[in-house]
C-alpha cells in the first residue's frame, strides 16, 4: 500500500470526518463515562501534535496523535484507521511516527489509555507490538475495567 503520514491541523474536513467515524466506533463499546474523547477543538491545542495518513489516491485513511502533557511525558490519543484498511498496517506506520515525533521532543516517556474488553484486542495488539508494556491508571484516568493503559519509555533522539 502507497501510504503518506504528516502533520496536519486537527481544523480540517478530513480530521473531523476520522474523529466522527472513531467516536463511532467507540460508542457502543463502553459507557460514556470511560470513553476519554478528545474534541478536534482540543485535538488543534498548542500541546497536541496531529498525524494523518492519506492513501496513494490522497484519501485520509488514519491518524493518531501526540499530547505533550509534560517536559517528559507524552500521550497517543484519537488512533483510528478506517475499517477498510485495517490489517494493512497504517495503525503501524502511524504508530511508529508518533513515537519517533515523541522522541524528537525530548519526551523521555508515552502513555495511552484505550479501552478494554470485547472490541479492543486489536489495539492491544498494535500497542503490545509496537513496543508499549501494559501499567495501571495515570493522570486522571479512573482506574476502571473499562480502561487499559500502556507505557513506552524512550530515549531521546540525539541532534547529529
Amino acid at each position: 500500500m502507497v501510504l503518506s503520514i504528516a502533520i496536519e491541523p486537527a481544523l480540517q474536513d478530513d480530521v473531523r470526518a476520522l474523529v466522527a467515524a472513531l467516536n463511532a466506533h467507540l460508542q457502543p463499546l463502553s459507557p460514556p463515562e470511560f470513553q476519554f474523547q478528545m474534541s478536534v477543538e482540543q485535538m488543534a491545542g498548542a500541546d497536541t501534535t496531529v498525524l494523518v495518513a492519506r492513501g496513494a489516491d490522497g484519501k485520509a485513511i488514519g491518524m493518531g496523535s501526540l499530547k505533550v502533557q509534560s517536559a517528559e511525558m507524552g500521550e497517543v490519543k484519537r488512533m483510528f484507521t478506517l475499517p477498510e484498511v485495517r490489517g494493512q498496517r497504517v495503525g503501524v506506520a502511524l504508530l511508529a511516527e508518533i513515537v519517533a515525533l515523541a522522541r524528537r521532543k525530548g519526551l523521555h516517556r508515552l502513555m495511552l489509555e484505550t479501552g478494554n474488553g470485547p472490541g479492543f484486542e486489536p489495539a492491544h495488539r498494535l500497542y503490545t507490538r509496537g513496543g508499549f508494556v501494559a501499567r495501571g491508571a495515570f493522570l486522571d484516568y479512573p482506574d476502571s475495567q473499562w480502561s487499559a493503559f500502556f507505557e513506552m519509555p524512550l530515549e531521546a533522539v540525539q541532534p547529529a
